[in-house]
């Protein structure tokens, strides 16, 4: 893609009075993540009973009514508000600060009143409001965020009679075609709904890991599990709900691409994170309010291929290349060694004069990057991996502490 998915949070930037009587000024503007590349690793721990929900692979499909009849009552208007101190431009005169508000969706999870949402919809927010759909608003504080992820779990006081939690489904069940429907708040049209089909399937550690090719991407540079859909999501649907023909949750909306034009809004191409990444996130943070990530190090990795190898007379036809190892992380104290010279072969980059990774824990990854990342989610920040490489012409094996994503 030329140009970068951009988040869907409505800002709308309030200027305070400064003295009683003054006016105040409404404007709005689009609240847009700061994005890059790299890539997406869990680690797996207990989920909560409130998470334990899982999408049968049977079952009769739901009408759209009927889905909107049963989930709605559970998506939720989320509003943040920040005070942003103004810019001086007259010494001799006090601009007031500003009040700027972001307009997000949310979905409950539990009768605890834990609600779903993203990151951006709520980051650095000095309140939060969450409108229901009886119409009645409250309070809401932050259990935790994931900015790698761009999650963040809210929870209200209400009573459990008023909360109607939404199941989460099995992402990975879903197939390009499938039927789906959004629901959300595009530009405070409440629980408005909006249906299409999965248009593709992104997950981490499937292909050559580049900075291009990967649509949903966090703030802090890391790619995100994600399926991309036709549905109609705009600004103000981030955080909301995608959601299968059974009426379970299978995607957390997030991302828009505009297409590089002057528009904000939809173009038919929207992006929602996982649910089973959901999952995971989320029973972190609800236990220990934030979630880890373990963290290898390497970066600018691609997949050796028999014709690279026979060309550049490498001493193996398959594992995995990688040009950057970052200061301070496992994969720099293990000693890992990034290529630095640059070949391309059919279009495509390499790093040469590096290691080869050709295995991990005992486990050859061939020439899959997938293998390795899959790997290192399994593990802990603080684990110690095995990781068998080619130095040249000589196989060793060295090992690496994980750490946490910085």
């Amino acid at each position: 893609m030329n140009s970068r998915p951009r988040g869907i949070a409505t800002a709308l930037a309030v200027l305070v009075a400064g003295a009683a009587g003054a006016g105040i000024a409404l404007g709005i503007a689009a609240a847009l993540g700061d994005l890059g590349s790299s890539t997406v690793v869990t680690q797996n721990i207990e989920t909560p009973a409130s998470l334990q929900q899982v999408a049968s692979t049977g079952g009769k499909a739901l009408t759209i009514p009927e889905i909107y009849e049963r989930t709605a009552p559970g998506v939720v208007q989320v509003t943040s508000t920040q005070i942003v101190k103004a810019q001086q431009v007259n010494p001799f005169f006090q601009t007031p600060a500003q009040k700027v508000q972001a307009l997000g969706s949310g979905f409950v999870i539990d009768k605890q009143g834990d609600i779903v949402t993203n990151n951006h919809v709520i980051q650095g927010a000095t309140s939060i409001q969450v409108l229901f759909s009886n119409n009645i608003t409250t309070k809401a504080t932050v259990v935790g965020t994931d900015v790698s992820t761009d999650l963040a779990v809210l929870r209200v006081k209400v009573s459990p009679s008023a909360l109607t939690p939404l199941m989460l489904g099995n992402s990975a069940a879903m197939e390009v075609g499938d039927p789906v429907v959004a629901i959300g708040n595009p530009f405070g049209l409440d629980r408005t709904v909006t249906s299409g089909i999965v248009s593709a399937i992104y997950n981490v550690g499937a292909g050559t890991l580049t900075t291009n090719g990967f649509p949903l991407l966090s703030q802090n540079h890391f790619p995100i599990p994600a399926i991309q859909t036709d549905a109609a999501i705009n600004h103000g649907n981030s955080g909301g709900p995608l959601i299968n023909s059974l009426g379970q949750v299978i995607g957390v909306n997030s991302q828009i691409e505009t297409g590089g034009g002057t528009s904000q809004g939809n173009v038919g191409i929207g992006f929602a994170i996982q649910s089973d990444t959901v999952k995971q996130i989320v029973a972190q943070i609800l236990k220990t309010g934030t979630a880890s990530h373990a963290f290898l190090g390497i970066s600018n990795i691609s997949e050796l291929t028999p014709e690279v190898a026979r060309l550049y007379r490498l001493p193996v036809d398959h594992g995995l290349l990688f040009g950057g190892v970052r200061k301070g992380s496992g994969a720099a104290k293990a000693g890992l060694k990034p290529g630095t010279r640059k070949v391309t072969v059919a279009g495509q980059s390499y790093l040469l004069g590096g290691d080869i990774i050709v295995g991990v824990d005992g486990k050859s990854v061939g020439s899959s990057y997938g293998k390795l990342a899959d790997t290192i989610a399994a593990h802990h920040p603080g684990d110690k991996v095995s990781l068998e490489i080619y130095r040249g012409n000589q196989k060793m094996t060295i090992t690496a502490t994980l750490g946490n994503r910085p």
